[in-house]
C-alpha cells in the first residue's frame, strides 16, 4: 500500500505572493529517517527550530520525522495530543537530546495559541512546522462512504484539515527568516481506497488547503 507523502509550503521573508503551484509542492515520498537525513547529509538544520505535531508512539510517522530533524541539527519542540497519550509520547520525545515536549490538542484554539506563545518565549523564531495529524472516528472507516455521518465528516476535517490552517496562522509571525510548513497526504486523496472513506475526502481538502496557504504565505 502506498505510504503518505509530504506537501510543503515554503515561506520566504518579504517575498510577494506568486503563483501558488510554485510553492505548494506535492512530494511523491518523504524520506526523513535518520539514515537519510543526518548530520553528514546535504541537509543541515543547525541553528534552526522545528515544531512537530502528531507524535503518539514510536510507530507514529511524526516520530520518525522528529528523529530525522534532530539528526539534521534542528532544535526540536514536539507535541502530543492529550493526557491519555502523555505517558508514552512524552517519554519518547524526551529521549531525543534537547527536545522539548508539549501537550497540544490542535482542535483547541486556546491550546494552539498557548503553545506558540511558549515557542516564541523560548525560541523567538521558528523555521520548520511539521503537521502530521489526521483523525476520523473509527466507525467512519468501516462500510460504505455513502454512510458517512455529518459529525464524522466534521471531526475528520476539523482535526485533519483545519488544524493546518490554525497552526500555519500561529506559526507565520514566528517565521521571520522564512521557513517551511509541511503536512502529510495520501494516495486516497486522488483515487478511491476502499474504507478510507471520509479520510480520502479530508486529504483532498488538505492538499487544496496547502495551495491556498501557499498563495497567502508563499
Amino acid at each position: 500500500m502506498c505510504g503518505e507523502a509530504g506537501a510543503t509550503i515554503e515561506q520566504s521573508p518579504g517575498r510577494p505572493n506568486s503563483h501558488p503551484e510554485a510553492h505548494a509542492i506535492l512530494i511523491s515520498s518523504l524520506f526523513l529517517g535518520s539514515h537519510v537525513m543526518g548530520r553528514d547529509s546535504m541537509i543541515s538544520l543547525e541553528g534552526r527550530t522545528a515544531v512537530v505535531f502528531g507524535v503518539a508512539n514510536k510507530r507514529s510517522i511524526a516520530w520518525s520525522i522528529a528523529q530525522g530533524l534532530h539528526n539534521a541539527g534542528a532544535k526540536l519542540a514536539v507535541t502530543y495530543q492529550n493526557e491519555r497519550l502523555e505517558e508514552e509520547a512524552k517519554d519518547l520525545i524526551l529521549s531525543i537530546p534537547g527536545a522539548e515536549a508539549f501537550m497540544c490538542d490542535v482542535s483547541n484554539d486556546a491550546e494552539v495559541d498557548r503553545l506558540f506563545s511558549q515557542l516564541k518565549q523560548r525560541h523567538g523564531k521558528l523555521h520548520v512546522l511539521m503537521h502530521s495529524v489526521a483523525f476520523a472516528p473509527a466507525d467512519e472507516l468501516k462500510g460504505e462512504f455513502v454512510n458517512t455521518t455529518r459529525e464524522g465528516f466534521r471531526i475528520a476535517h476539523d482535526v485533519s484539515v483545519y488544524s493546518l490552517i490554525a497552526l500555519s496562522r500561529a506559526a507565520a509571525p514566528l517565521m521571520e527568516d522564512g521557513g517551511s510548513i509541511i503536512t502529510m497526504t495520501y494516495y486516497g486523496a486522488e483515487k478511491v481506497v476502499p474504507h478510507y472513506n471520509v479520510m480520502g475526502v479530508a486529504k483532498a481538502a488538505l492538499e487544496c488547503t496547502v495551495r491556498y496557504l501557499a498563495y497567502d504565505l508563499g
